[in-house]
């Protein structure tokens, strides 16, 4: 299997501000740790459809120790050096799949990045083998379900959760970069330089 990691990309968000997009690394544990721990209670639950799990050793690893092919995952840091998004996909029983997640924080909502950092995410998959992400959110959650359909996604199933499939761009002769697939429809840009 192919095995393209995510390089680092600084962005320019919609409201003028800066992120740096990089790959997650055992590195990040503690501060993943710190972030989890820290966490408004509404952005846990609206993450995990419910409760989330216990910060554990093992939930930490199983977080931050990624082979950037099957499980990947970036996050966004601002200028300081601060992680403010973690997005990440990760392989399914099914072929060809790759479940998708993305947290935010409250301050950095609205301006492009959960998109941005998506389609980072679908140009990594696309280019490790996959076709499509599915994912999975609490019916209520709105600016997911919004996303989504923006992105092509098909609803496959509702209820208290809502579920999704959207297709990944193509890696073959007619590849275009994700940057450019319905995902990455958003304010956000690339910055030059850095």
């Amino acid at each position: 299997m192919p095995t393209r990691s995510p390089d680092a990309r600084a962005l320019r968000l919609a409201d003028g501000r800066h992120v740096r997009l990089t790959p997650v690394t055992p590195a990040d544990r503690e501060e993943l740790a710190e972030a989890l721990r820290n966490a408004d209670v509404d952005t846990l639950f609206q993450r995990f459809c419910g409760a989330a799990p216990p910060v554990t050793p093992a939930l930490l690893t199983h977080l931050t120790d990624l082979d950037h092919v099957r499980r990947c995952a970036i996050v966004a840091r601002d200028t300081t050096g601060r992680g403010v998004a973690i997005a990440r996909y990760e392989a399914t029983g099914e072929p060809g799949a790759a479940e998708v997640a993305v947290v935010v924080a409250p301050p950095w909502r609205r301006v492009g990045l959960a998109t941005a950092m998506v389609a980072r995410l679908a140009s990594s998959a696309s280019a490790n083998g996959f076709d499509r992400f599915t994912a999975t959110h609490l019916a209520g959650h709105r600016a997911v379900a919004r996303m989504l359909r923006a992105a092509g996604a098909v609803r496959l199933s509702g209820g208290s959760t809502v579920d999704w499939s959207v297709p990944l761009p193509s890696t073959g002769p007619d590849h275009f970069p994700a940057e450019r697939h319905r995902f990455a429809r958003t304010t956000a840009r690339p910055r030059v330089g850095r």
